[in-house]
């Protein structure tokens, strides 16, 4: 297996130099494949607008590379819609999608939804809370998508800072996806962000893809793609350093439960016995338990939603 995963990091690990723009626009044009970028948002009003801002000039403005900027936003309660569509982002409330399912919180959900309201062949999805952003992050990952036909998924890669500190972030992916992967499913082991929330794929992959609706849908989109098109079909691409928020040691362990749980029903197909993860905060009196439940729904594929079926008709 380590030699499977050492000739796919040859043949399907790249630079964003390895396409310069105008090599990606002449098969775009020659293909005739649209592209949409997804930013899930929820009280991103610091950072949304600036990434919406620098993907309309460089690659809509200056190039037609990007067709349109959906942010899916999730029930901000700061100005994040406001600030979007003054940038130039068509902002759709995720409650508004579908409303036959009614919503739960998740970002897995609303990556799930924005298949509904997106018309690109090519989906890029890019979190919101980035900082220093590069519209690297968006032609880089869309780039093997459109010149290699072979390619149905792109993973970004990148060096994440925690502080002041070069490659302490993405504790998560070093502590529980990783080890996951590289136990269950060694042909992923060579993905260095597994976890990252910038990839792009074809519209024709996701719609058949199940998505978990919170923390795990990463891994499970990993997992299942795989499954569905093979190791070779997958790619990832160095668009160097991604800088944002990061989040609390209890945020990360909910986050880490979701992923468990995501992998454990791949591995089996079974149920969590024990659905939710206790933790302890100190209070006036001690150490206080608080009890989080684990997401323990996926949406099915887009493919089988009625509402979707009938929108690929019209």
């Amino acid at each position: 297996m380590l030699e499977e995963v050492e000739r796919w990091l040859a043949a399907r690990s790249w630079s964003v130099t390895d396409r310069p723009l105008h090599r990606i626009l002449a098969a775009k044009q020659r293909t005739g494949q649209s592209v949409s970028v997804v930013l899930p948002a929820l009280n991103e009003e610091k950072t949304v607008g600036d990434i919406v801002a620098i993907i309309r000039h460089d690659l809509m403005q200056q190039v037609p590379l990007v067709d349109e900027i959906v942010v899916v936003d999730s029930g901000s309660t700061d100005r994040t819609s406001e600030v979007a569509a003054s940038a130039g982002a068509r902002v759709v409330h995720r409650d508004e999608i579908l409303p036959r399912i009614p919503a739960v919180p998740g970002k897995g959900e609303v990556l799930w939804r924005s298949l509904l309201v997106t018309s690109g062949d090519v989906i890029c999805f890019i979190d919101a809370d980035l900082k220093e952003f590069s519209s690297d992050f968006v032609s880089g990952i869309v780039g093997p998508l459109l010149t290699e036909p072979g390619v149905d998924l792109v993973k970004a890669m990148y060096d994440r800072p925690l502080g002041g500190a070069a490659g302490q972030g993405g504790r998560v992916t070093e502590l529980m996806a990783r080890p996951l992967l590289n136990m269950h499913w060694p042909q992923l082991a060579g993905f260095v962000q597994p976890l990252g929330g910038e990839y792009a794929a074809r519209r024709s992959l996701l719609e058949q893809l199940p998505f978990p609706v919170g923390y795990g849908v990463e891994l499970g989109m990993l997992v299942d793609a795989l499954h569905l098109v093979g190791l070779d079909a997958l790619a990832q691409v160095d668009v160097g350093v991604r800088k944002h928020r990061h989040q609390d040691g209890q945020a990360l362990g909910r986050m880490a439960a979701a992923i468990y749980r995501t992998a454990q029903l791949r591995l089996a197909r079974g149920h969590l016995v024990r659905p939710s993860l206790t933790q302890f905060e100190r209070g006036e009196d001690g150490f206080e338990p608080r009890t989080y439940s684990v997401d323990t729904e996926e949406r099915p594929p887009m493919a089988e939603i009625a509402e979707y079926a009938a929108r690929r008709v019209a």
